[in-house]
């Protein structure tokens, strides 16, 4: 799929473009907009019959709203109409709804060559254009990789934005790569876990590296041992699978003033261990307790192609299964980090903050100027924030802005939450430096303030607890249902942005 862009006026542009399918955004109300033409421009371009057809379809402009309009002969064959609601409360968020609408319905018509017309006053062009294209093409993202009898869609091949000047170009060519990590992350998260396993998460890192230039490292087991990584090696300790501890980089040509490591939990799957999940705990859902590991590989894919300048990124994922056997670890069992503090497990079902401490402690020892790391760690993070927000535990205000504002740029939400310091008094251990969980309330807290136990106390770090934003049961948006590949736009738009890291606060 291939994205360009036509500068004119709509009417202008159907008086050239030869495409089988316009696509066109109304806002609610039947009247024209001077601040907003394209009801005008449509129906001098297609003929004032649409309005009619319009009222005799009852379509209000509501938000979502989606008229198809088929013509045997003549161009455009295929007219699509999508409501945009009221212009005061348009945003890129409806921009992006709008667009994910038209090619859901562009395919269902079998477009060839779709022409979108979506307003973009009051936004930067760069900015519209990309949430157009990104829209587009992540709602029509549809894996059959499982199923025997595929069906096959045929998607546009060349989808043309009507109003975006020429200059939004190079906006639009970055958008194959960011669409790319985020697909890689989707298809990674919804795989099975007999697929996806710790050794298929070091193949893809190493097919990531041959193909975009990157750097990898695969610490085994005993290379880990070496390192006193206690935490991470006895999660991994029940299950047959061997533990796979990836760190893959990229480097920037020209070298690099500013270093970050993203670190992802690499959990392919949670059995609970001996605190097993049980009916109503989604033990069948558990091959997404990777999408930690997903968004920082699908990152990089997208970085690598990308190939930011000034900026080295390095991409940690401690991956193994937390499983049952007659090795794993237990209830009561005392681990050591490998920044030498012990943990005492009172629940095996909290393994992914095991996984992360030392692979925090590890990040850390890279001296980067700021580390973020993505995990689907609580599920009192989905009670408090649903299935549409991620929750931002940062120590630098000037770090969770920046990925907030990265955020936005690409359809995610975040919402910051606090690091508040007499939380902590609940993972106390009477045998050990801590516990791995405390109380049951503000357990999203407790399990943030137990990763930042892992972290160098002078470095700007975040944590993303992504367990709600993961999955999609039903599809809204850009997102179809199954595996959203959350974070990985967030991830690139704060890489690629430039910005300085902020200092600790």
């Amino acid at each position: 799929m291939q994205f360009r862009c036509l500068p004119d006026a709509l009417s202008a542009v159907l008086g050239q473009w030869s495409g089988d399918t316009l696509a066109v955004g109304l806002f609610a109300g039947s009247e024209e907009r001077p601040e907003h033409p394209l009801r005008g421009e449509l129906l001098k371009a297609v003929g004032a019959g649409l309005q009619q057809r319009l009222e005799q379809r009852r379509f209000k402009g509501k938000p979502g709203e989606c008229l198809s309009f088929e013509q045997l002969e003549g161009t455009p064959r295929t007219l699509i109409v999508v409501g945009l609601g009221e212009p005061a409360g348009f945003d890129l968020d409806g921009l992006r709804a709008a667009a994910a609408s038209v090619a859901q319905a562009a395919a269902a018509a079998g477009a060839e060559d779709l022409a979108v017309a979506l307003p973009c006053e009051g936004f930067e062009n760069d900015d519209a254009g990309r949430a157009i294209a990104e829209a587009v093409r992540l709602s029509l993202y549809n894996d059959q990789r499982f199923k025997s009898e595929q069906e096959p869609r045929p998607l546009p091949a060349m989808v043309s934005l009507i109003g975006l000047p020429a200059s939004c170009a190079q906006a639009l060519e970055a958008v194959s790569g960011t669409c790319a990590g985020v697909e890689l992350a989707r298809q990674l998260v919804a795989a099975p876990p007999n697929v996806v396993t710790p050794q298929h998460l070091a193949d893809t890192a190493a097919a990531l590296a041959r193909d975009h230039g990157l750097e990898l490292q695969i610490l085994e087991r005993d290379a880990c041992e070496a390192l006193g990584m206690g935490a991470y090696l006895g999660v991994a300790q029940g299950s047959d699978l061997p533990p796979k501890f990836i760190h893959l980089t990229y480097h920037p040509a020209g070298g690099a003033q500013r270093r970050v490591a993203l670190v992802g939990k690499g959990l392919t799957f949670d059995s609970g261990g001996y605190n097993l999940k049980t009916g109503g705990s989604q033990i069948e859902m558990m091959k997404y307790d990777m999408g930690g590991s997903a968004a920082v590989l699908g990152a990089a894919r997208a970085i690598g192609e990308l190939k930011p300048a000034g900026v080295e990124v390095h991409v940690i994922v401690a991956a193994c299964e937390n499983m049952i056997s007659g090795g794993a670890v237990h209830p009561g069992d005392i681990l050591t980090a490998s920044n030498g503090k012990t943990i005492e497990i009172n629940n095996t079902d909290a393994e992914g903050r095991l996984t992360l401490a030392d692979a925090l402690v590890y990040a850390c020892k890279l001296e980067p100027d700021a580390v973020v790391d993505l995990a689907t760690l609580t599920g009192a993070c989905v009670i408090a924030l649903g299935s549409e927000i991620a929750g931002l535990w940062s120590s630098s205000d000037g770090l969770s802005q920046s990925l907030q504002a990265a955020a936005a740029a690409g359809g995610e939400a975040l919402w910051p939450m606090p690091l508040r310091s007499s939380y902590k008094a609940g993972l106390k251990s009477p045998v050990a430096d801590l516990k791995n969980t405390g109380p049951r309330p503000g357990g999203a807290i407790t399990a943030a303030l137990f990763l930042q136990d892992f972290v160098s106390k002078e470095l700007p770090w975040a944590h993303l607890d992504i367990a709600g934003t993961v999955w999609c049961d039903k599809g809204r948006g850009l997102d179809p249902a199954g595996a959203t590949g959350f974070g990985v736009r967030t991830l690139v738009n704060w890489i690629c942005s430039g910005a300085p890291v902020a200092q600790q606060t």
